[in-house]
């Protein structure tokens, strides 16, 4: 986990709005789905596409607790399920190209979601403003300054998972009541359900590529969660919130 010292801001309201990245502010699932696409050609005698899926899934899922979220993990797990469909007998050329499909992603372009920066311009300096992302920190940095959005954000949050626990603890570090405490975010699992368990509200914005592991029933009869199309209607409902206390 790392934070960023605050930046300078005018007189703003006592308001913490949290923003996820991946799949909020700019794409990332995509280039998932088409590496998993690469890896399918790779296995395409050994397995089709959908039996492929359910079982990286599968060991994406077992393996989270030990290289948590992530590429590299994700790499290990492509690795370790091609081991497992070819009984052990997997050709080091085909191991070098699945190593060399997983640092591609490593290296893939950080492509803003529509209304991401205009939506940070809007409401920088009226609040409090936290990236908090999870995933290897390495590479969430690396799309942090790529995507030249890191001097909207009094504070940059990269954790290992995101609980009930971990939102507890980041409303502490900065100092807030969690119910002056706005998540936005794509993911119901992750951005979502955990900070409205802790007393805040969240503003829910789907993306059509959100990961399977991240999916959970929406809490539409909750008064404090929110959900929107995009970005651009983040203003106006944090205003709203602010407001009413």
């Amino acid at each position: 986990m790392t934070a960023r010292e605050a930046l300078p801001r005018a007189e703003a309201s006592p308001l913490l709005v949290g923003f996820d990245a991946d799949d909020t502010l700019w794409q990332n699932e995509q280039f998932y789905r088409l590496t998993e696409e690469a890896f399918a050609a790779l296995l395409t005698d050994h397995c089709d596409a959908a039996h492929l899926s359910a079982r990286l899934l599968a060991a994406e899922r077992r393996n989270l607790a030990l290289y948590g979220f992530g590429i590299k993990g994700f790499t290990l797990s492509m690795i370790e399920t091609a081991l497992e469909l070819t009984d052990g007998t997997l050709p080091g050329h085909v191991v070098g190209r699945i190593l060399e499909i997983g640092r591609e992603m490593l290296r893939h372009p950080v492509d803003l979601l529509p209304a991401a920066r205009d939506t940070l311009e809007a409401v920088a300096g009226r609040y409090r403003l936290v990236l908090i992302t999870k995933g290897d920190l390495f590479d969430q940095e690396r799309k942090l300054a790529a995507s030249s959005l890191g001097p909207f954000f009094d504070g940059i949050e990269i954790v290992s998972d995101k609980t009930d626990a971990t939102y507890r603890g980041i409303f502490a570090r900065h100092g807030v009541d969690a119910r002056r405490c706005v998540m936005i975010g794509n993911s119901l699992k992750s951005d979502i359900l955990p900070v409205l368990a802790c007393g805040g509200s969240a503003i829910f914005i789907p993306h059509d590529l959100t990961w399977v592991h991240e999916h959970a029933e929406a809490p539409v009869d909750e008064p404090r969660f929110f959900q929107v199309a995009d970005l651009s209607a983040v203003p106006d409902i944090l205003a709203a919130i602010d407001r009413n206390g």
